[in-house]
């Protein structure tokens, strides 16, 4: 009797230890099991860096929009895009309020130590704007001991303070308040993306501002992925590069900057 009870007893203990484990496998559901990609990731952006990320109609457009909605539609998750000011990103991304982010983000060394990157998919560089009056700033050698406009949290900020004598960044939240700063006098020139630059100078500030010098320090865009996700960044390295071989990547280039890319 005594032994037919603990038989009872230990196939209980088996049965409810099998269905436990059962519904362990069944459960994640959106949340993904280890290794496996998500139905849904949460992208971050920001708003103001055109034309790559802004707001236009109460719509967000622009390349990175275009290029990361393109990129879940190969991959086979939908996106969340989510918008913050530039420097919450990568806060965001290491306290797991952001998957991924997508805002022209820079490839840099320091970076790759709190988060992870895909391929590049664009290549850029800083250059340099000024009044279009200004005779003075005519490359980064002329740049020394002056205010000079950037972008809070930038690759651009950083330049500034490492490579130019004397010279003093005055970082902005928001790209529009750089520039308008050069043409009212407050700074002496902006530093920043060279596609940034120039796109702003041609649809808002051609009558204030001109660009001048080479194309500084060339750097790579990647989309930012928080770490511990292999398996997604594995999924958007494959799926960019579906993009550029099927001409997918050429036209949406062409759409945004009015030519094909060089590389």
């Amino acid at each position: 009797m005594n032994r037919t009870r603990r038989l009872s007893t230990a196939a209980a203990i088996l049965a409810a230890l099998t269905l436990t484990v059962g519904l362990s496998a069944c459960s994640g559901g959106d949340d993904g099991a280890d290794g496996e990609l998500k139905d849904s990731y949460t992208v971050a952006t920001d708003t103001s860096f055109v034309p790559f990320e802004f707001k236009d109609g109460g719509e967000y457009v622009g390349f990175d929009i275009d290029l990361i909605n393109a990129i879940a539609d190969e991959a086979g998750f939908t996106i969340d895009l989510k918008t913050t000011n530039f420097d919450g990103i990568i806060p965001g991304m290491q306290t797991g309020t952001f998957d991924m982010a997508i805002a022209g983000i820079s490839i840099t060394d320091e970076r790759a130590k709190k988060i992870d990157y895909s391929d590049p998919y664009y290549q850029s560089g800083l250059r340099i704007g000024v009044p279009v009056d200004n005779t003075d700033i005519n490359s980064v050698d002329d740049l020394a001991g002056k205010n000079i406009a950037t972008r809070l949290g930038s690759t651009s900020a950083d330049y500034i303070k490492k490579n130019i004598d004397g010279a003093t960044p005055k970082e902005y939240k928001q790209l529009d308040q750089a520039y308008l700063s050069v043409a009212n006098g407050s700074t002496d020139a902006v530093l920043y993306d060279a596609p940034n630059v120039a796109y702003y100078i041609k649809t808002k500030g051609e009558d204030s501002l001109k660009m001048v010098g080479d194309l500084l320090q060339a750097e790579d865009y990647g989309i930012a992925i928080a770490k511990g996700q292999p398996e997604l960044v594995e999924a958007v390295d494959a799926a960019l590069k579906s993009l550029k071989d099927d001409g997918t990547y050429d036209k949406l280039f062409e759409k945004w900057f009015g030519e094909k890319p060089q590389n």
